[in-house]
C-alpha cells in the first residue's frame, strides 16, 4: 500500500475538467456518464469505460465504437480486465489510435461550439425561438 501511495493520490472531490486537461493525463477511467464523457472528449482524452447502468451503458458504446476515443469494458470488472485496458488505452499502436481519434474529436467539439460552429448555432438559434414565445 505504501508503494501505491507514492504514485496516487485518492481525493473525496478534485475538479475534473481542469485534471483531464492537464498533459500528464494519459487516459480516463470513467464510469461513462453523460457529463464525464464530454469533458473527456472535450479535453481529448482517450477513456477507459466501466459503465454500471443505464445511459452510461450507451455512451459507452458510443466512445468505444462509435468516437472510437476510448475501450469499453462493458460490465467486467475484474483486475485484470482493468489492467489490459488501461495498458491498452496507454500504450502501444492501439493507444496512439486513440489518442490521435480523441485529439481530432476534440478539435472538432471546439469548432462546433465556437463562434459560428453548428452547435453555437442551434444553440442560439433555440434561445431566440424561445424568446420570441415569451411575452
Amino acid at each position: 500500500m505504501a508503494e501505491l501511495e507514492e504514485r496516487v493520490r485518492l481525493v473525496a472531490w478534485a475538479p475534473q475538467e481542469a485534471v483531464l486537461r492537464h498533459r500528464a493525463v494519459g487516459c480516463f477511467i470513467t464510469h461513462s456518464g453523460w457529463n464525464s464523457t464530454l469533458e473527456s472528449a472535450a479535453a481529448g482524452v482517450p477513456m477507459v469505460c466501466w459503465p454500471w447502468a443505464w445511459d452510461q451503458l450507451v455512451n459507452s458504446r458510443l466512445v468505444g465504437e462509435v468516437w472510437q476515443v476510448g475501450l469499453d469494458m462493458k460490465d467486467v470488472c475484474k483486475r485484470e480486465m482493468v489492467e489490459s485496458m488501461v495498458r491498452a488505452a496507454m500504450e502501444g499502436e492501439k493507444a496512439e489510435e486513440l489518442r490521435r481519434k480523441a485529439t481530432d474529436l476534440a478539435v472538432e467539439i471546439q469548432r462546433s461550439v465556437g463562434e459560428g460552429g453548428d452547435a453555437r448555432l442551434d444553440f442560439e438559434r433555440l434561445l431566440r425561438d424561445i424568446l420570441s414565445l415569451s411575452l
